[in-house]
């Protein structure tokens, strides 16, 4: 591969930043992204309205294609990650991942029978059978319905899949809630402190809830599924933007 027809870092930025604003363009006027070896060309305004219209609208983007770039580069580096765990998925097929989820959570789960009580057992298990079956939905919603699907469905369901067996299992283990409670109640602050302030949901949650027992449970089950759906948006855009080389 010649090395000199590659774009540097500030190129590949430019290129990124020019592709992101024609997708912004894309949402309201035709012909605006991936036209460069169309016939037609990029549609242009051709009246004055046209033209104010598509100059406020360009105008607009601008602000908001800096905002977006930062998720961009989330995208790509979630993208890379994602690849590799679907051609793993891929090759080791449903039935695979399933043996490889029993395994994995299997472990935790014999762990727990014998540092745990009955009842953390028994949770922990409960937990590992929900983590197993949603990394076998994980890897179907990937591979039937399209982005959508894949966007709705796989990416919370493997995110589901990573994050429950731990949590529960730090409910019965003091080594374990030492490293994993402290964490979420840091991430808890900061989702109420700037993300759920809206409608003054924050003051709601901190009025009816108290993040002790299963309520981390219930906190990480509420972050993995808007998670997996940031995630499976982000590698959307970043798709778009620039697209894989099969």
């Amino acid at each position: 591969m010649n090395t000199a027809s590659q774009p540097g870092l500030v190129g590949a930025i430019r290129i990124d930043l020019v592709r992101l604003h024609e997708t912004w363009m894309e949402l309201v006027f035709p012909r605006q992204l991936n036209v460069g070896n169309s016939v037609i060309g990029k549609w242009k305004p051709q009246t004055g309205a046209q033209r104010a219209t598509y100059s406020a609208w360009s105008a607009l983007g601008v602000p908001l294609v800096a905002l977006m770039y930062p998720l961009l580069l989330v995208g790509f580096a979630t993208r890379f990650h994602a690849k590799r765990l679907d051609s793993a998925g891929t090759r080791l097929g449903l039935v695979g991942v399933v043996l490889l989820s029993v395994v994995i959570w299997g472990a935790l789960s014999a762990f727990a029978r014998y540092q745990f009580s009955t009842t953390g057992f028994l949770a922990v298990v409960a937990a590992s059978l929900v983590a197993t079956v949603s990394a076998a939905l994980a890897v179907v919603f990937s591979r039937v319905g399209g982005r959508g699907t894949s966007v709705l469905f796989a990416y919370p369901s493997a995110m589901t899949a990573l994050f429950l067996p731990p949590v529960v299992a730090a409910l019965y283990s003091p080594t374990l809630s030492a490293v994993i409670f402290p964490g979420s109640q840091s991430v808890a602050v900061w989702l109420l402190d700037n993300v759920l302030t809206v409608g003054g949901l924050d003051q709601f949650l901190r009025d009816r809830f108290t993040l002790e027992g299963f309520a981390y449970v219930l906190m990480w089950f509420g972050v993995a599924v808007p998670l997996g759906w940031v995630l499976g948006i982000v590698v959307t855009l970043a798709d778009i933007v620039r697209p894989r080389r099969n």
